[in-house]
């Protein structure tokens, strides 16, 4: 099997990274529907690379709409055993400013389509480990590369994970904060636990850009005011991607890459074929 790859999940901007190189797009069909887009594959720093961007190019798909699964098991059939996630999210304290970067270490869910976020069922049942959501050791790289890049990083805190797509009411907000969360955001709890499941390290680079809407003394958070800090924190991810690359180890021998040795509860013998098939890459070590 050739080395494994890096994932990066993130937005638009981020297509044009330093030294990503030999480009080529893959259009993937997996069991689970398509992915938000084609990905951008190639090499940086002589490793493989992979980039999808989550909503889609031009933004055309909201925080509800997204296929996490396919996304995740599309990144994983092209040998994807890290991915590095960069996502804006609303700042819940004080100390997180606009433009600063929180790498979450844990997250709050209060989605309402859990549902999609497992590829098991249909005749095979697991239930992965995620008391530690995110990947540490991938975590402290990123947090090494992103404060090296001129960043401001808060290494670890609690993701708070919404539907979307309108932002919070103040009273939503309000809670959120009181409850001690740091930063609230529409989509990486999904990716986090459907990366677990693939047996994929995963961390994330939170980019803050408001403050939500509990610091009434603040402007509520809007599309534009998003978009301006979005700009800008484009730039810093950037450069710590490009240093976080080629730190990254090319053997996967993680915790999390072997995350569904203790996680599958289902005998071997009751598998159903078609579901054996429609999990391909998640679960072919086992077979």
């Amino acid at each position: 099997m050739n080395e494994p790859a890096i994932g990066i999940i993130g937005g638009s901007g981020l297509y044009h990274l330093e030294g990503f190189s030999s480009l080529a797009e893959h259009q993937i069909e997996t069991p689970f529907g398509a992915p938000s887009d084609s990905i951008v594959g190639g090499t940086m720093f002589g490793r493989s690379v992979y980039f999808l961007p989550r909503h889609g190019r031009g933004h055309r798909i909201l925080p509800h709409e997204l296929n996490h699964r396919a996304n995740i098991y599309a990144l994983r059939s092209l040998n994807v055993r890290w991915i590095i996630c960069v996502t804006a999210v609303g700042s819940l304290q004080e100390k997180y400013a606009p433009r600063d970067i929180l790498l979450p270490s844990q997250f709050f869910d209060r989605t309402s389509q859990r549902a999609c976020h497992t590829f098991f069922g249909e005749g095979i049942g697991a239930h992965v480990s995620f008391a530690d959501p995110i990947s540490p050791k991938l975590r402290e790289l990123l947090a090494k590369a992103a404060r090296a890049s001129g960043a401001s990083v808060h290494n670890g805190g609690t993701y708070v994970n919404m539907d979307g797509p309108a932002f919070s009411t103040r009273a939503e907000s309000e809670f959120n904060r009181r409850n001690g969360f740091d930063v609230i955001g529409m989509t990486n709890l999904p990716e986090a636990k459907l990366a677990r499941e693939a047996e994929i390290a995963l961390a994330t680079m939170a980019m803050i850009t408001d403050y939500d809407c509990w610091k009434v003394e603040e402007e509520a958070v809007s599309v534009q005011t998003v978009i301006g800090h979005l700009l800008a924190n484009a730039e810093t991810a950037k450069k710590a991607l490009g240093r976080v690359v080629p730190e990254i180890p090319r053997e996967a021998n993680w915790p999390e890459h072997h995350a569904l040795d203790s996680a599958i509860i289902t005998d071997r013998k009751l598998w159903p074929a078609a579901t054996i098939k429609k999990l391909g890459p998640i679960i072919e070590r086992f077979l």
